[in-house]
């Protein structure tokens, strides 16, 4: 039997926003379908496959009000991913939906640590509730992501299944770059 959860999505922690004219929030958006995806811009599965599969999402389900929301969690190579290359690496991507900037505290993302992304790629799917209905570590099956997308938008709870094609290694991985949860140092 599927299992649901009833869990409120958190509020997102941004420090800057592109595409976007003011700031964000899940507050503002209930009522629509939340996709969610954690990338980064140096991260290989990211830009070869979740991207993409964004901008087919974003495509087929242009006309709903499903929201799609990047955001850039940066945990690791924090010099290279600064905002101005974000912002010239959305140019040139040609990405137009809203991206924010993850806010960094002790080298890890805050919103990444809230929503308990393992690293990039990651999605969560947030219902019109505001609950988490679905999240994912990887690139999920388009097929699979549009259903679970359809079922969201017509207000359905999304069954929570784990991503079988979890990388379990820390490291670049089989296009995943998952994040190493270290202690912070206080030197």
């Amino acid at each position: 039997m599927p299992t649901y959860t009833t869990k409120r999505a958190p509020e997102l922690v941004v420090d800057k926003w592109f595409n976007s004219e003011q700031p964000i929030t899940l507050e503002a958006l209930r009522g629509k379908p939340v996709l969610l995806h954690g990338f980064q811009l140096l991260c290989p599965g990211c830009v070869s496959d979740a991207l993409p599969q964004l901008k087919r999402i974003q495509k087929v389900f242009g006309g709903t009000d499903l929201q799609i929301i990047g955001l850039h969690t940066v945990f690791e190579h924090h010099a290279a991913m600064s905002p101005v290359t974000l912002e010239a690496f959305i140019h040139e991507y040609r990405i137009t939906f809203p991206i924010g900037v993850d806010r960094n505290a002790s080298g890890l993302p805050v919103t990444m640590q809230l929503y308990g992304m393992r690293g990039t790629p990651s999605s969560v799917l947030i219902g019109r509730d505001g609950t988490i209905h679905h999240h994912a570590f990887g690139v999920e099956d388009d097929l699979a992501t549009g259903a679970r997308i359809a079922m969201a938008l017509a207000g359905h709870l999304v069954p929570l299944e784990p991503n079988k094609s979890e990388a379990r290694n820390a490291a670049c991985t089989d296009g995943q770059c998952e994040a190493v949860m270290k202690p912070s140092s206080t030197a």
